[in-house]
């Protein structure tokens, strides 16, 4: 059984909006390398259509894009992508899948069939999962920022405290610092 690994960048303040924060070729990179790590991405509908409403037209070069970029969208495309949605349910994009039905159990199926993992991109999808104990790390790149606003990590609360054991803890050159955790065994 694979591994559900939650990723997301955030400020000092805890917020997610992905308009804050460094965008360079050392973010960049950093999430190609969790990306070729897994098995398959997990979103929620959200995310789903903001990235969706993007990538594909960089990975077709109908938008202009740096070389890495498109590099970057062209890996995206080809990665299996499941979306979690009880509103939506066709999802056109290439490798696009709807993770339909009870969420625990779907989510179970996934990391089964996925031994290299999966990787988590959705703030308040990861919320709900984490309620259900379902994930198993945490990959956060920390931004030297504080954005004075929201979305912050899991605003919508969770029933108790996590506890966390660190990995590893990674500064890069641009100031952020790629923080990596597992859930305690308590």
């Amino acid at each position: 059984m694979g591994l559900l690994t939650f990723s997301i960048n955030l400020t000092l303040d805890g917020c997610v909006d992905h308009r804050e924060g460094i965008v360079d070729d050392e973010t960049r990179a950093f999430f190609t390398r969790l990306m070729d790590e897994a098995g398959a991405m997990l979103w929620g509908r959200v995310t789903y259509e903001m990235m969706e409403s993007h990538w594909p037209a960089v990975a077709r070069g109908a938008v202009a894009a740096p070389p890495a970029m498109r590099e970057w969208a062209a890996k995206l495309e080809a990665k299996p992508k499941y979306v979690a949605s009880s509103t939506r349910m066709h999802f056109p994009w290439v490798n696009s899948h709807h993770l339909a039905g009870d969420l625990r159990a779907g989510v179970k199926r996934l990391k089964d069939a996925n031994p290299a993992g999966v990787l988590l991109g959705s703030g308040r999808l990861a919320a709900e999962l984490d309620r259900l104990d379902l994930v198993d790390e945490y990959r956060f790149l920390i931004h030297p920022g504080i954005a004075g606003h929201g979305p912050t990590l899991y605003q919508s609360g969770l029933p108790g405290t996590r506890r966390l054991e660190l990995v590893s803890a990674t500064p890069l050159d641009n100031g952020a610092v790629a923080l990596r955790y597992r859930r305690a065994n308590n």
